[in-house]
């Protein structure tokens, strides 16, 4: 996975001023997005590369600025930033993004 976007792409569910995807995930998966990135270690592959294979696939910057407003950066994150893949500085952390993991849980119910 790798770790170059800095902003989330327009189509991103962790955006904050997309009204037409207010409801999209659903509570339940929305939870359970956050309940992975920030509870369980667990990564989010932007869906704009989930068709590419798993070493050209980009992490969510939305999830990243997500985990990053919590100060929860996963397992992975913490590896990449170490070997240098990945910076935490580069990202738009002013990004139009839900930092509160139960706002966007409620936005996408």
């Amino acid at each position: 996975m790798k770790f170059d976007l800095t902003a989330p792409c327009k189509n991103c569910p962790f955006r904050t001023d997309m009204p037409s995807q207010e409801g999209w995930l659903g509570y339940e998966r929305a939870e359970a997005i956050t309940e992975a990135i920030l509870d369980m270690d667990g990564t989010f592959t932007c869906h704009k590369t989930t068709h590419l294979r798993d070493s050209e696939q980009q992490h969510c910057a939305g999830a990243l600025i997500m985990c990053e407003a919590n100060d929860k950066p996963n397992q992975l994150m913490r590896i990449a930033e170490r070997v240098g893949f990945y910076d935490h500085t580069k990202l738009k952390k002013d990004s139009p993004v839900f930092t509160d993991p139960e706002d966007f849980a409620e936005w996408h119910r």
